[in-house]
């Protein structure tokens, strides 16, 4: 009964979590956006006291149910290795090792020092939710777009509207391979040996391997009923099971409650932890020699700084006045953040890169950098859209308090940035033809046409940018004509700041 629960939980969480990452129409974050802010690192970030406690107090209860049944990476393993079982021969595949002892404290303090040292692209690429979130915003979504658009297409020609078109595009190669790079490392390690990465690498499982080790509840053994037939140790996904010995290294259990109806003679069982024998503590020395290193993770994790990023990308715009060709990006001194994320160093030291906010931006505009400073973190660019100010989906879904929730009319009073003018590039100049594209889309009214002659009232006009009003929407870089740099583009703010 206790491994239903656990499967219909588990299939619960890791189909929610990844329809938050498909869905483009922003109607699943509304009922179920919760499960993202759960995530254990999200949650540190977002200093929300009350999740981490409660996944504390959780683990600690029953162990690491958390990697069993909440985190969408630890099911995406259950899965892999799930279809490798169901091959002839393959039900009873596991056998017990040893912990990699110097491998998990190895990455945990590779993953502190990256996350005190500001270096989030290598915290991003260990920490688990935000390794899932690239996988799924990578590699599932443009298949859930395509098998939209086919039934698009049909509803369509049967003159129903039940399905719409949506754009399928590559916002980052850079960021698509490190996805799929990720995929296949944790596929293979999963569909050979269950939960490797969870034991070896993930910095999260170790962490709270460290606290299931005094979980009241535990998986445990009655070494007067065992015949040490191994049947147990063969099933544990997780390798912890040493039957020999009749012991449990609860450190790497995921309760997973796999063992407990393979036991022939029901010396498996789920309960409250027996007094640890002698034995059972000689076999976690080594880990006991590292509870400093585990107990500091969790306050250092307070105050961390996750930075990540990959340099946007470019699709054709309509050029309206011009030919129709790529548009290429401009050179920004100073990258641009969406309207929540307060400043550069905020959104830096919050950001999980878990690219959630990427999914569901309705106006292509939030994409991951290419910079290596900021690898995989999202950027704005405005090559195929603009911040809509009617828009304020991506504040709504941040977990980890990168992006603050805001109303659309806060959003609108917002400034993150500042429209420039690039006068050898503007049309009026360069080709004698009258524009004004950018004056008329401006949503704040910040671009204003005054004649290029200061003398001559009827000279050609250009555009004059009043900064004050301006607050980086990018409405005028977005619809300006000129090819292949647009004659107007936006620079962000370091910091943000309300009209």
């Amino acid at each position: 009964m206790l491994k239903k629960i656990r499967l219909t939980l588990a299939i619960l969480f890791f189909a929610a979590i990844t329809l938050l990452f498909l869905d483009f129409t922003g109607t699943v974050h509304a009922w179920l956006g919760w499960m993202a802010k759960i995530q254990f690192l999200p949650a540190v970030l977002a200093l929300n006291v009350g999740i981490v406690a409660a996944l504390v107090i959780l683990t600690l209860l029953v162990g690491r149910v958390y990697c069993s049944v909440i985190c969408p990476l630890g099911v995406m393993q259950d899965v892999i290795s799930w279809i490798n079982s169901r091959r002839k021969g393959k039900k009873r595949r596991f056998s017990y090792s040893p912990a990699k002892t110097w491998l998990r404290y190895g990455v945990l303090a590779l993953f502190v020092v990256a996350l005190i040292a500001g270096i989030g692209s290598v915290a991003a690429l260990l920490a688990p939710y935000s390794s899932y979130g690239r996988i799924a915003n990578n590699l599932f979504a443009p298949i859930y777009g395509w098998g939209n658009n086919l039934l698009a297409y049909f509803a369509e020609r049967a003159d129903s509207y039940a399905f719409y078109h949506t754009d399928v595009w590559l916002k980052s190669l850079l960021t698509f391979i490190i996805a799929a790079v990720t995929f296949v490392t944790i596929a293979v390690l999963a569909w050979r040996n269950g939960r490797t990465y969870c034991n070896t690498i993930c910095p999260v499982g170790t962490v709270l391997g460290f606290l299931s080790r005094y979980s009241l509840l535990k998986v445990r053994i009655d070494t007067d009923k065992c015949r040490s037939c191994s049947l147990c140790s063969r099933q544990c996904k997780a390798s912890c099971i040493d039957y020999k010995n009749h012991t449990i290294d609860y450190s790497r259990c995921v309760d997973c409650m796999d063992c407990l109806g393979s036991c022939e003679f029901g010396a498996i069982s789920f309960g409250p932890a027996r007094k640890v024998s002698r034995q059972t503590a000689n076999s976690h020395n080594t880990q006991q020699e590292t509870d400093t290193t585990r107990r500091t993770f969790i306050v250092t994790a307070l105050a961390a700084t996750a930075t990540a990023t990959l340099k946007a990308q470019e699709k054709t715009v309509d050029g309206g006045l011009a030919i129709i060709e790529d548009k290429k990006i401009p050179n920004r001194n100073t990258h641009i953040e969406p309207p929540g994320a307060l400043s550069l160093n905020h959104f830096a030291q919050h950001c999980t890169a878990c690219q959630l906010c990427v999914s569901v931006c309705p106006n292509g505009v939030l994409r991951p950098s290419a910079d290596l400073t900021r690898l995989m973190q999202p950027e704005m660019s405005y090559e195929r859209g603009y911040c809509r100010p009617e828009c304020n989906k991506c504040s709504q879904v941040c977990p980890a308090g990168a992006i603050k929730p805001i109303t659309v009319a806060e959003k609108s009073a917002i400034h993150i940035g500042h429209a420039v003018w690039v006068r050898k590039n503007c049309i009026p100049l360069t080709d004698g033809q009258e524009c004004g594209n950018c004056a008329r889309h401006c949503p704040v009214g910040a671009i204003l046409m005054v004649p290029s002659e200061a003398n001559d009232p009827n000279s050609i006009k250009i555009p004059v940018v009043n900064e004050e009003k301006c607050i980086g929407c990018g409405a005028c870089e977005n619809l300006c004509p000129a090819r292949p740099f647009s004659a107007i583009y936006v620079e962000g703010h370091e910091v943000h700041h309300e009209a």
